[in-house]
């Protein structure tokens, strides 16, 4: 568990960045903070491994104060992905990934079979492993980037806008892939992004952020779209102009969801009556569901 005390941040040149922000991130869940630019979400989360230090107030994991923590150990302890994937361009792919377990003094040959793994467990090719990153695609360059995020295993990940410098097909293969990963890895993710929609397709908390860190709405994405605490909150989520209102429309080729504009969102898929006897459905994630497939 991650525990934000009452922190701010104020920067040299007078940046007010964060002002008295108090949070719970629970353990094994995906967290999205989510905010227009200026709002203070990626110095949260540099705060987390020490990149940053708080002016005022506290950052705890389990219950022990970051700051206490060596600022070297506490990285080398905790994965990060950002966006353009960070990865050393004069370094192969399996290198890259590699980089943390050989600082952490795993030797070379088994700090490359660790690294082999994880191309499996992201999705990459082993051709690829002998390549420098400006041989890959920048959907490929940011699967490296989150292998060598969990290279050591870390029980905390930490990803900036990881997906925010690919095009929408290349991001939408990442967003699913992150999925798959958070259900057979359980870690603790903290995930800051600007797209709402991101947020709501990933998260199990979402964060939403004002100016300066302040939190103008908590909750899960159902809670936020169906009870959106105030006129910002509803103008940021799309409330406001019906952009989330979805109704289902028959066309000759089948069930359509649409938005309040007629813009199809997805398609209802028919269900066997025999899983749906096993699994019985709830309206609301079926929309869900959909309309998180159509992107």
């Amino acid at each position: 568990m991650i525990e934000f005390r009452s922190v701010s941040k104020t920067f040299p040149d007078g940046t007010h960045a964060v002002d008295d922000f108090s949070l719970v991130i629970p353990a094994r869940k995906t967290t999205v903070l989510v905010g227009s630019s200026g709002s203070g979400k990626t110095t949260l989360l540099r705060m987390i491994n020490r990149m940053v230090e708080p002016t005022g107030g506290t950052v705890e994991i389990d219950g022990e104060r970051v700051r206490d923590r060596d600022p070297v150990a506490l990285r080398r302890s905790i994965g990060y992905v950002m966006q353009n994937s960070g990865l050393m361009p004069h370094f192969s792919v399996i290198d890259n990934v590699a980089t943390v377990l050989r600082l952490n003094g795993v030797s070379r040959r088994a700090a490359h079979g660790r690294a082999r793994d994880l191309l499996d467990t992201v999705g990459l090719d082993q051709a690829l492993a002998d390549r420098y990153p400006s041989q890959l695609s920048g959907g490929q360059q940011q699967r490296v980037g989150v292998a060598r995020g969990l290279a050591a295993d870390p029980n905390i990940l930490l990803m900036d806008e990881p997906f925010g410098a690919v095009d929408p097909i290349v991001r939408t293969e990442l967003q699913q892939e992150l999925l798959r990963l958070q259900r057979e890895l359980d870690k603790t993710v903290v995930f800051v992004t600007h797209d709402i929609d991101e947020a709501f397709l990933l998260g199990d908390q979402i964060v939403i952020l004002d100016k300066a860190a302040r939190i103008v709405q908590r909750g899960t994405p159902e809670e936020i779209l169906s009870s959106p605490s105030d006129d910002f909150v509803a103008a940021f989520v799309g409330a406001d102009r019906g952009k989330r209102a979805l109704h289902l429309k028959q066309t000759p080729h089948g069930t359509v969801i649409v938005d309040a504009d007629g813009r199809a969102q997805g398609t209802l898929v028919q269900t066997p009556a025999s899983l749906l006897d096993a699994h019985p459905p709830r309206a609301a994630d079926d929309v869900a569901m959909d309309a998180g497939t159509a992107g």
